[in-house]
C-alpha cells in the first residue's frame, strides 16, 4: 500500500478554498438555468406526472445506493489504496452496476402493480438504464476527487447541469409529460459519464479479494448507513403516496425539492470538497475541528437566510411563481424549509464519521433514524402533508443527537463551541425574520401577490445582511482576512 503525506495547513486551506470556489462558480453559475428550466418544466407538467416518477424514484433510489456500494467514499477516505486495489474496485463497480439493471429489470412489473400504476413499468426499466451509465464514472469520479482535482469536476458538472436543464424544457415543451423527468434523468447520467471518462479515466483489473477485502468492509458500513438513509429520507414519499395519493404525493414531492434546492447546492458543493480535506487531517484533531466549525459557520451562513427566508415567504412564492395549482405545496414548503436550516449543517458530520472510523456507529445511527422517522410520517400523515413535513422538523434533530455526541467526543469538541459556530447566521435570521412578517403586516390589503413578494424579499435580504454587519462585524472580517491571505502564494 501506498503511504501518503499529509499535505500542510496553509496547503489543506488552499485546496479548500479554491475547491469551493471552483465548485461554487460552477453550481451557482448554472443554478438561474437550472432553476428556470426547474420552472417552466413545473408549468408545463401536472402534480401527477411529478407523483409518478416520484413513485419510481423510491424503488430506484434505494438500487442506486447498492449500485455504488460506497466504493466512492472508500476511494477518497481510504488513503493508503493503491492504484491496484482502486483498478479492482473499478471492475467490481461494473458489476455492480450490471446487476442493478438486471434487478430493476424483474422489479418493475410488481412495483407498478404495487402502486397501482401500470405506466410505472416503462417508466422504471428506462430510468434503470443509467445504473449501467454511472458504473463507469464511480471510480473515476472518486479519484479526481481524491486528487484534489475540483476544478475538473466543477465544469463537468457545470455543464452537465447546464444541457440537462435544456433537454427537459425541450421534452416539456414537445409534450412529453411525465417522460420528461424519465428522459431528462438518462440523459443526466449519459453526460456525466461521459465528460467524467473524457477527463480520468481509470483502468481495470480483475478483483483479489484478498487485497480489497477491508476496503469492501469499509464500503459495507458506508452501505448500510446509507440503506438507513435511504428509508428514512424517502419513506415521506412512499407514505404520502401510498395514503394519500398522486396529487398530494407531488406537492410535497415539489415542495421537498423547492425547500432543498438552494439547500442542496450549497451542501453537494460542500460534499464534492470536504471528504478529500477531511481525510488528509484525519489523525490530527485540532485540524479536524477546526475545519467541521469553519464549515459549519460558513454554511449557516448561506444557508439559514435562504431557508427561512423560503419559509417566510411561501404564501407569496408559490402563487406567483409556481402558479395556483400548487397551492397544495405551501404549508410543506414552510415546513420543510425550517427543517433545510438543520438539514444543511448536519450534512458535514457523516464525512467526518467516515475520516475517524466511525462508520459502524454511523450505520447504526441510521438504523435507528430509519426505525423512528417512518413511523412519525404515518402518524403524521393523518394530517396530511403538513404532518409527514412536521415530522421531518421535530424526530430527525432528536435522532441525530448521538451522532453528534460520539463525533464530538472523539475530536473532542464541545457542544458550545459548535453552537457558536452558528449563532451568527442564527441571530441574523432571527432579526431578518422579525423584518420580514413586518413588511407582511404592514403591507397594503389590496397588493398582489407578485408586489408583496417583490417587498419581502428585498427586505429580508437586507435586513439579514445589515444584522450580520451589526452584530458580528468582528467575526466577517476576521473570515475576509484568512481568505485574503490564502490567496497569495506560500
Amino acid at each position: 500500500m501506498n503511504e501518503r503525506k499529509t499535505p500542510d495547513r496553509r496547503e489543506l486551506d488552499r485546496s479548500l478554498i479554491k475547491g469551493l470556489a471552483w465548485t461554487g462558480a460552477a453550481k451557482w453559475g448554472t443554478q438561474i438555468v437550472a432553476w428556470g428550466a426547474t420552472l417552466v418544466v413545473a408549468r408545463l407538467l401536472l402534480p401527477e406526472h411529478y407523483g409518478l416518477v416520484g413513485m419510481a424514484t423510491i424503488y430506484l433510489g434505494l438500487v442506486t445506493l447498492f449500485n455504488e456500494f460506497g466504493f466512492g467514499t472508500a476511494i477518497v477516505s481510504l488513503r493508503d489504496l493503491s492504484e491496484r486495489q482502486i483498478a479492482q474496485l473499478n471492475t467490481v463497480s461494473v458489476l455492480f452496476g450490471t446487476a442493478s439493471f438486471l434487478l430493476s429489470l424483474a422489479a418493475a412489473r410488481p412495483l407498478a402493480a404495487f402502486f397501482d400504476a401500470p405506466e410505472l413499468t416503462a417508466v422504471v426499466v428506462a430510468m434503470s438504464s443509467a445504473f449501467i451509465v454511472a458504473a463507469f464514472r464511480t471510480v473515476p469520479q472518486a479519484v479526481l476527487q481524491r486528487e484534489l482535482r475540483f476544478g475538473a469536476l466543477a465544469v463537468i458538472e457545470g455543464v452537465q447541469s447546464i444541457l440537462r436543464a435544456l433537454f427537459m424544457v425541450g421534452f416539456a415543451a414537445a409534450g412529453f409529460g411525465y417522460w420528461t423527468l424519465v428522459l431528462g434523468n438518462v440523459v443526466g447520467a449519459l453526460l456525466l459519464t461521459g465528460m467524467t471518462l473524457f477527463v480520468r479515466r481509470f483502468r481495470f483489473d480483475r478483483p483479489a479479494w484478498k487485497e480489497i477485502r477491508s476496503a469492501i468492509r469499509f464500503s459495507g458500513h458506508i452501505l448500510g448507513a446509507r440503506i438507513g438513509w435511504y428509508v428514512y429520507s424517502h419513506a415521506d414519499f412512499a407514505i404520502a403516496g401510498r395514503l394519500l395519493g398522486k396529487g398530494p404525493l407531488g406537492s410535497y414531492s415539489l415542495a421537498w425539492s423547492t425547500a432543498g434546492m438552494p439547500v442542496e447546492k450549497v451542501t453537494a458543493l460542500m460534499s464534492r470538497v470536504t471528504p478529500a480535506i477531511f481525510s488528509a487531517v484525519q489523525s490530527e484533531k485540532e485540524s479536524l475541528r477546526r475545519y467541521l466549525l469553519n464549515l459549519t459557520e460558513g454554511l449557516a451562513l448561506v444557508t439559514f437566510p435562504v431557508a427561512v427566508g423560503l419559509a417566510l415567504v411561501a404564501d407569496t412564492l408559490v402563487p406567483v411563481v409556481l402558479g395556483e395549482q400548487w397551492l397544495g405545496a405551501v404549508v410543506p414548503l414552510r415546513l420543510l424549509a425550517l427543517y433545510a436550516t438543520f438539514r444543511s449543517i448536519v450534512t458535514l458530520l457523516p464525512h467526518v464519521v467516515n475520516v475517524i472510523g466511525e462508520t459502524r456507529f454511523g450505520m447504526w445511527n441510521a438504523y435507528l433514524a430509519a426505525a423512528v422517522l417512518p413511523v412519525g410520517f404515518i402518524v403524521g400523515a393523518r394530517w396530511g402533508t403538513m404532518g409527514i413535513a412536521s415530522a421531518w422538523l421535530v424526530l430527525h434533530p432528536l435522532v441525530t443527537f448521538p451522532l453528534y455526541r460520539r463525533v464530538f467526543s472523539r475530536i473532542e469538541l464541545s457542544a458550545g463551541r459548535y453552537l457558536r459556530s452558528v449563532w451568527p447566521a442564527a441571530s441574523a435570521v432571527l432579526v431578518m425574520a422579525a423584518a420580514v412578517l413586518a413588511a407582511k403586516q404592514l403591507a397594503p390589503n389590496g397588493w398582489s401577490a407578485g408586489r408583496r413578494l417583490a417587498l419581502e424579499v428585498p427586505v429580508g435580504a437586507v435586513v439579514y445582511s445589515l444584522a450580520l454587519l451589526a452584530f458580528h462585524r468582528g467575526r466577517l472580517r476576521a473570515v475576509r482576512e484568512t481568505l485574503r491571505l490564502l490567496r497569495r502564494e506560500p
